[in-house]
């Protein structure tokens, strides 16, 4: 079985190692018959000259084509030692290229310092300046978008949910992972927008419905109590909870808001320390993700998800699009104007090939001899011939001229000697 892929320019470079070789050749063939119309001519004039060079000229493109031809096949198909190099130590070539690549490429050091000066940063920016290429990366990102999402099914996503997610989150104690997130959150204050937004809601809905809340109020008044005594104390606590809601929507050191806050600290520390508490929670938390109902609810969201989507990606006037423009367009914005985000970006990018070069380096550069083992070694020669060929038939060329230009200053030095002596 072959696991080289011939290419269309392939038979390009074919043509061209063809053509060469007939150069090469056609200069030996030259030099041979030149010489066998000088040899019986008289050697002490010219013809002495380019006997000679012609001579000496075959012995160079003999010498050349023999060493040339040595390195992928056996030449006139003798089994001459040394000979089919590339077929006999292709396997040897293959380690020898597999170790040359991992300690001159495959290093943190160059791979750092070949990220350093292409100035991925820079360049980045100034691409993602176009519009043009911003257009061409969300284009790029919808074509594989959409493929993705189409082909995961319903059922691979419950699938899924159901023999790996929730398992291994009913496996995974929560207890102590929510109680750290909710102690960082209270420290950090991250939870004042969601009680904003609690408030904003509760205090639209009173101000929506004022008879919703006299009715649910109304409904736990003493019956012998008059209505228009109801009708006061209603009007009256409708008041009184409206501009609580607005105290402590504004104020932001409000007690309520102090009490939340320690109430929140309290069931943090409980969940990472209260055994009681834990148990609690995790109790909870099993019996949610065992309800049948979760991964249902968690398919029909995606599906839901994955229509909205699939639409957007499709529709170039949608958010997705336009979003997208402004983001891409902000980050090469940044990275053109920013040396700040040039050097976070390329640190990032920079470690990351240092992981991958450190980690994977000596795997990557095994593909090499391992590709170049499952090759068979006369059709390896031959492909290896194919792409190095041409420029090796220039040796020929180049011997056959050396070899001529020698004949003539040894013919010369020759002839110099005899007529001195």
């Amino acid at each position: 079985m072959s696991f080289l892929v011939e290419t269309p320019a392939d038979q390009a470079r074919r043509a061209g190692l063809r053509r060469m070789r007939v150069v090469a050749t056609s200069l030996l063939v030259l030099a041979a018959v030149v010489y066998l119309l000088t040899v019986r001519m008289d050697h002490d004039g010219v013809w002495g000259y380019v006997n000679t060079a012609a001579e000496a000229a075959m012995v160079g493109a003999m010498a050349d084509w023999f060493a040339v031809t040595a390195l992928f096949k056996h030449p006139l198909g003798l089994p001459i030692p040394h000979t089919a190099l590339i077929k006999r130590r292709k396997d040897e070539l293959g380690r020898s290229l597999e170790e040359f690549v991992a300690q001159n490429f495959l290093t943190e050091e160059i791979a750092r310092e070949r990220l350093a000066s292409a100035e991925v940063g820079l360049r980045l920016g100034r691409w993602l300046a176009r519009p043009a290429s911003r257009e061409r990366v969300l284009t790029e990102i919808a074509r594989a978008g959409r493929p993705a999402l189409e082909r995961m099914s319903d059922e691979d996503v419950e699938d899924f949910l159901t023999s790996l997610l929730l398992p291994r989150l009913a496996r995974e104690p929560i207890s102590p992972i929510a109680g750290s997130l909710l102690d960082s959150v209270v420290a950090q204050g991250t939870h004042a927008g969601l009680v904003d937004l609690g408030l904003d809601q509760v205090g639209a809905w009173l101000a929506e419905n004022p008879e919703a809340f006299a009715d649910v109020v109304g409904e736990k008044a003493p019956w012998w109590t008059p209505p228009w005594l109801d009708d006061r104390v209603i009007g009256w606590g409708y008041k009184q909870a409206v501009e609580w809601l607005a105290e402590v929507r504004s104020d932001r050191d409000h007690p309520a808001r102090k009490a939340l806050d320690d109430l929140l600290r309290r069931l943090a520390d409980d969940l990472q320390h209260d055994p009681e508490v834990q148990a609690s929670a995790e109790r909870l938390k099993e019996a949610l993700l065992a309800h049948p109902q979760v991964p249902r609810s968690a398919v029909a969201i995606w599906q839901s998800l994955k229509v909205a989507l699939v639409g957007a990606m499709e529709d170039r006037e949608s958010y997705f699009w336009s979003r997208g423009e402004e983001l891409l367009a902000h980050l090469g914005e940044h990275l053109e104007q920013d040396p700040a985000w040039r050097d976070r970006l390329e640190g990032h990018l920079g470690e990351a090939v240092a992981f991958a070069v450190n980690t994977y380096g000596d795997e990557l550069a095994q593909v090499i001899s391992v590709t170049v083992g499952r090759w068979d070694a006369d059709e390896a020669s031959s492909r290896i011939e194919l792409y190095v060929g041409r420029d090796l038939q220039f040796i020929r060329i180049n011997g056959t001229v050396v070899g001529a230009l020698v004949g003539l200053v040894i013919h010369a030095v020759s002839q110099l000697v005899t007529w001195t002596g």
